[in-house]
């Protein structure tokens, strides 16, 4: 049995001019919304594990749904809610008005998350419990479909990767780029 994660591709959404933590939701928002931009070329690792699993399964966030297609324009896909990225808290006190760039913004965001500020948004061991979740349902689907490839987000994914850790499984991983790297679990007894 095998399951493999991968992130999705690259955002179209471009846009890196100063905003503050208000615009900055709505810059989610807008990257939530957007789809992503298609390769000349795509890991070849990332390719065949997409291309020989049994089951394709996604977030329901367009950026994972349409990378998905773009690995491999023919296959089914299953999309479910409970693979999505983990959010971002809000910045209750927009800290007076200060603009940073969106990627500062989340990585200000994601520390304090990290550090259980949670905001209007899931918290940390929220996510935890979802990814316990969606690891089981992972497994799941390994134990029908044999192979099964989930094309999520990079938080998450690091999430689900832990849990399935815990529960016995081996992974390895083939990093070629931000964004489309694989892990692969085997199930070892």
């Amino acid at each position: 049995m095998e399951i493999s994660l991968i992130r999705h591709g690259k955002s179209q959404l471009t846009e890196n001019d100063k905003i503050t933590g208000l615009e900055f939701k709505k810059w989610v928002e807008k990257y939530d919304y957007i789809g992503v931009f298609e390769e000349s070329t795509y890991p070849s690792a990332t390719l065949e594990k997409v291309a020989t699993a049994n089951i394709v399964i996604t977030s329901d966030l367009k950026r994972a749904v349409e990378s998905a297609r773009l690995l491999n324009p023919v296959t089914k896909i299953i999309s479910d809610p409970i693979f999505r990225e983990t959010e971002l808290p809000s910045n209750s006190l927009q800290l007076f008005n200060v603009k940073l760039k969106p990627s500062i913004w989340a990585i200000v965001l994601r520390i304090l998350w990290f550090s259980s500020y949670s905001y209007e948004c899931e918290s940390l061991y929220q996510a935890k419990y979802r990814a316990i979740k969606a690891s089981q349902q992972l497994i799941d689907y390994a134990n029908e479909y044999k192979s099964v490839v989930l094309v999520g987000h990079g938080f998450f994914n690091m999430l689900i990767a832990k849990e399935l850790q815990k529960k016995g499984w081996k992974g390895t991983r083939k990093r070629d780029a931000k964004h489309w790297n694989c892990m692969t679990f085997s199930l070892f007894n």
